[in-house]
């Protein structure tokens, strides 16, 4: 078979809050971003996230793509960058290089090709991703949380997705280690469960870490939680 998907990213003020995002259907897709980054960073991370989602699958992938620039570096440029020590002709760094190693380690084995398709209009796909990506965009421009949304979710896939890819702009590299949440030492003399319910207000670093640590042990964030705890 082969997997249709469509892969968009945003940025507000190009740099600034991003979003990025990769659909197949209403219950298929996921979103994401950062404070501060380029569109081309957000319309990069998309395409990784897709090849990532997909990595358990032997399905070829079509992605639908609105960015020659992602098109070109990954179907052109990257095999003569790489030879170059990832250098442009002109000897110059290649930009967002970080993901584009990234990427290029996730088309290993993979059978895939892009199709571009003009943004903003009204191809069905490619505007549900971009309605995804800038709303997560927004959200980090106004402090709300991120709808990921469901992730990887397909009626016949027996494996769990490959987590979420936690990489950050350099910009906001510095981040706090993983956090321990909770840290209790007494557990009843029997070694029986205990019921308690929990109530945890978590920064949105900490939530996005919550949600990486559950698509990365196939559970629920709930579970995650708790066995957090």
């Amino acid at each position: 078979m082969t997997i249709r998907a469509a892969a968009d990213g945003s940025a507000l003020g190009n740099p600034g809050p991003a979003g990025w995002a990769w659909y197949v259907d209403d219950d298929c897709w996921s979103a994401g971003g950062w404070k501060h980054a380029t569109n081309n960073q957000g319309e990069l991370m998309a395409v990784l996230q897709l090849f990532r989602a997909t990595a358990h699958l032997p399905d070829d992938l079509l992605i639908l793509c609105d960015s020659q620039y992602v098109i070109n570096c990954v179907s052109k440029w990257m095999p003569g960058w790489k030879r170059k020590g990832w250098r442009k002709a002109d000897g110059k760094p290649v930009m967002n290089v970080e993901l584009l190693k990234e990427i290029d380690e996730a088309l290993v084995g993979r059978t895939y090709r892009f199709e571009w398709v003009k943004g903003h209009a009204n191809h069905p796909l490619n505007e549900a991703a971009d309605a995804r990506a800038r709303a997560a965009s927004e959200a980090f421009q106004r402090g709300r949380p991120v709808d990921a949304g469901p992730g990887w979710v397909r009626s016949g896939d027996a494996d769990a997705a490959a987590p979420v890819v936690a990489w950050i702009p350099a910009a906001d590299a510095a981040a706090p280690p993983e956090p321990s949440l909770f840290s209790f030492d007494d557990e009843p003399a029997d070694g029986s469960a205990v019921t308690v319910e929990v109530t945890a207000r978590l920064t949105h670093q900490q939530h996005e870490r919550l949600l990486v640590l559950a698509s990365r042990q196939g559970v629920s964030v709930e579970q995650a939680l708790a066995d957090l705890v």
